[in-house]
């Protein structure tokens, strides 16, 4: 991931990723449901907004780091 990182750095770059970790330091998340984007910001306030983001993180991470991501 971090050769990844230093290629992306100073660029706009696509990521479309299932692993909600790829994104974490995204400075834009774009969600997307049924092709539509229905949700966008960062990491934290994604999971703050309690929509379809975060049921994603409580999925994949869990309710405890659903809470501590949105502090």
């Amino acid at each position: 991931m971090q050769g990844l990182e230093r290629l992306m750095t100073g660029r706009t770059t696509f990521v479309i990723a299932h692993r909600l970790s790829t994104v974490r330091r995204a400075d834009t998340i774009l969600v997307l449901d049924d092709g539509r984007i229905v949700e966008q910001g960062t990491f934290p306030e994604l999971v703050a907004r309690g929509g379809v983001f975060a049921r994603l993180h409580r999925t994949q991470f869990g309710e405890e780091a659903n809470r501590a991501a949105s502090s």
